[in-house]
């Protein structure tokens, strides 16, 4: 699917608080959700205290996926990047579980950003000290939909065939497979906590991207309500989506705006170098 020009994306951001402002849109309004909220790792935001109580963090994202869910398309989808940390990994999967009642988890990602082969290495993490953990190399995306049913361009992010054979032996229109729900998206390489706009939780364009592809939507109306620095809304541009992002902190809304209008000053050309993404 050929993303529309970017002159056709328009961007809606508000600053605030999500569940304050999510009552704002109108009810069954938007096709896709992509969003990375606080993990409540102890990181160093600088206007939310990434600190609760576990309950007290579990009933507030059930709040936030309430008011999500009432803004979702029948149709929509809601993309909810998440981890755990090697001290605390069975958060994802408390969360999960509570969203139950709310959603249907119709695919599990899981979002590999470092991997290790025989003699090699690619993508990169934080690492972790000790002798009790291995390195934390991948995240979840958890796919969440109202039926359970909700159809899938899955090529539009799919990948070639190795044997070329089976693209006539197995009926393929193309030479293109599905992906699968391993998705290798390494962080783009830094050198500072300034080249990541000194925002904790950011994640590669890419990541909110193949969300929006994959759901498949043309001129799918976007939304983040924990939208940090602003990625999935420059990812919704590129895609010619219509981007809402919600943001606690002026501060990164600020450095957003910025990075939407250094994009749409390059209409018709690359995104920015990966440093500025």
């Amino acid at each position: 699917m050929a993303a529309p020009p970017l002159a056709e994306a328009v961007s809606d951001i508000r600053t605030g608080d999500c569940l304050a402002l999510l009552p704002e849109l109108e009810a069954a309004s938007v096709d896709v959700v992509v969003t990375s909220p606080p993990y409540n790792l102890g990181l160093g935001y600088r206007q939310y205290d990434d600190r609760r109580g576990e309950e007290e963090y579990l009933d507030w994202m059930v709040a936030v996926a309430t008011a999500l869910r009432r803004v979702l398309r029948a149709d929509g989808s809601f993309f909810l990047n998440i981890s755990g940390s090697s001290r605390r990994p069975w958060l994802p999967f408390e969360l999960i579980v509570r969203l139950r009642p709310l959603f249907v988890l119709q695919n599990h990602i899981t979002w590999i950003k470092s991997i290790a082969t025989p003699g090699d290495s690619i993508g990169h993490y934080k690492p972790v000290g000790g002798a009790r953990f291995l390195n934390h190399a991948h995240e979840h995306i958890f796919h969440l939909t109202l039926t359970g049913d909700v159809r899938l361009d899955r090529l539009a992010i799919g990948v070639p065939f190795k044997d070329k054979s089976n693209i006539a032996r197995r009926g393929h229109a193309r030479d293109l497979r599905c992906r699968g729900n391993t998705w290798f998206i390494p962080y783009d390489t830094v050198q500072s906590r300034a080249e990541k706009f000194h925002h904790p939780g950011t994640f590669p364009l890419a990541l909110p991207a193949w969300c929006i592809r994959l759901h498949g939507r043309p001129g799918a109306v976007v939304l983040d309500p924990f939208m940090g620095t602003g990625t999935t809304l420059l990812a919704a541009r590129a895609e010619g989506a219509h981007g809402i992002g919600i943001e606690l902190d002026p501060s990164y809304v600020a450095i957003a705006r910025a990075r939407l209008g250094l994009a749409r000053g390059q209409e018709g050309s690359s995104f920015p170098q990966p440093g500025l993404l």
